[in-house]
């Protein structure tokens, strides 16, 4: 019989180390621009330090307010893997703080990302591993469970599966499953050498801004030669 809710599954799939660091150095927005604009996390998820995050999704859904389970996960992930916390977005307990941050960096984990709350922001900022949080609250958490360690989550409104490729930088978090990464990868170094191209072309003063108006007009935007005013 399984116990739902309150389970382990110890190995994932993940993707190769040479598919992960080909999208070293790649922006964020840059990759979620060739994504539709779709599988970012959303604005509360913020980093706390300004270390690059690049690695594969080690997963873990918990209580909110509890964090048993995401110990257990910082003893079973392997160096490189990023532990996506779903907390359920609940701010009222922090589900990790100073100790447990320099654990994962001395087991040399990828990263950590929390839809939740963290405490020791001061000691956080000034570490090597990368650490996302939706909030900061120093009310700290209980360690009764429930909850599961390599299953689907939702973390700042996107599905994480295990092993998926997580890449984050100031901006945020993309989302990337790992059959999509080689086309993706194509099209995002394509992506940034046509904006490096366009940077260069504002420096000359010759960006070409014709687009603007042909899409408003397309639009059926009325241009009018006087002042607006009241009736």
């Amino acid at each position: 019989m399984s116990n739902v809710g309150m389970r382990v599954y110890s190995n994932i799939n993940r993707p190769t180390k040479e598919v992960i660091k080909q999208f070293n150095g790649l922006p964020v927005s840059v990759i979620a621009d060739n994504m539709n604009r779709m599988f970012c996390m959303n604005s509360k998820i913020r980093p706390i330090n300004d270390v690059p995050l690049l690695g594969p999704a080690f997963t873990v859904k918990t209580r909110p307010g509890d964090n048993l389970v995401f110990h257990k996960a910082l003893d079973l992930a392997q160096p490189g893997d990023i532990l996506v916390v779903d907390a359920q977005g609940d701010l009222t307990n922090a589900i990790m703080g100073e100790l447990m941050a320099l654990w994962a960096q001395k087991r040399e984990l990828g990263g950590i990302i929390i839809d939740g709350a963290i405490r020791d922001v001061r000691a956080l900022k000034e570490m090597d591993i990368p650490i996302y949080a939706a909030g900061v609250n120093p009310r700290g958490p209980y360690k009764d469970g429930p909850g599961e360690i390599n299953v689907p989550v939702s973390c700042g409104g996107v599905a994480v599966q295990p092993g998926d490729i997580l890449v984050g930088d100031d901006d945020g978090v993309v989302v990337i499953n790992p059959k999509d990464a080689d086309e993706l990868l194509e099209k995002s170094k394509a992506k940034l050498l046509k904006e490096q191209q366009e940077m260069e072309a504002i420096s000359n003063m010759s960006w070409d801004r014709t687009w603007v108006d042909k899409n408003l007009e397309d639009r059926g935007c009325e241009f009018k030669d006087k002042s607006f005013t009241f009736k």
